[in-house]
């Protein structure tokens, strides 16, 4: 369920909007990245500084919440560690690989930590290892990962 923030900040935003712009009329999401306060803010500057254009899930989180994987064109509302909303995002790709094949261009996108692939490996390795279990999977380097690319189309 959204919150009335969450509405007030989508609406701020179809107010800058044509009456007749697709988006008048567009479904959208809401979520943070990261699983907690300190990493939900660390990763939403980023993304805010223009340094994070990209961001990667596994795919079996999307299945046990019953969503579907994010599609080109979708939008979100990103939420910061205090479940305000920041900013909002719009699919621009996605691409499903396994860990083991995610590329050094795509970690560099991710804008996190020293951009490099053995970094991205590293941490994305120690958080899906830290959240997997909660949802009955395990990290495998063969486990499939949506990686997304994404621009910001509006922020507060």
């Amino acid at each position: 369920m959204l919150s009335n923030e969450v509405k007030a900040f989508w609406q701020g935003y179809l107010a800058t909007l044509p009456a007749d712009h697709s988006h008048q009329q567009a479904v959208y999401t809401s979520w943070a990245f990261g699983d907690n306060k300190r990493l939900q803010d660390e990763l939403l500057a980023l993304v805010l500084k223009g340094q994070k254009t990209a961001t990667a899930e596994a795919v079996w989180v999307f299945e046990a919440e019953g969503e579907g994987i994010p599609q080109p064109g979708d939008l979100s509302v990103v939420l910061d560690g205090d479940a305000r909303p920041a900013c909002i995002l719009e699919t621009v790709s996605i691409q499903i690989l396994p860990f083991k094949e995610v590329s050094a261009a795509f970690a560099y996108d991710e804008g996190e930590d020293d951009r490099t692939l053995a970094s991205w490996r590293r941490e994305h390795e120690k958080y899906w290892r830290r959240t997997l279990p909660s949802i009955g999977h395990n990290f495998d380097d063969e486990m499939p990962v949506v990686c997304e690319r994404f621009r910001v189309i509006y922020r507060r």
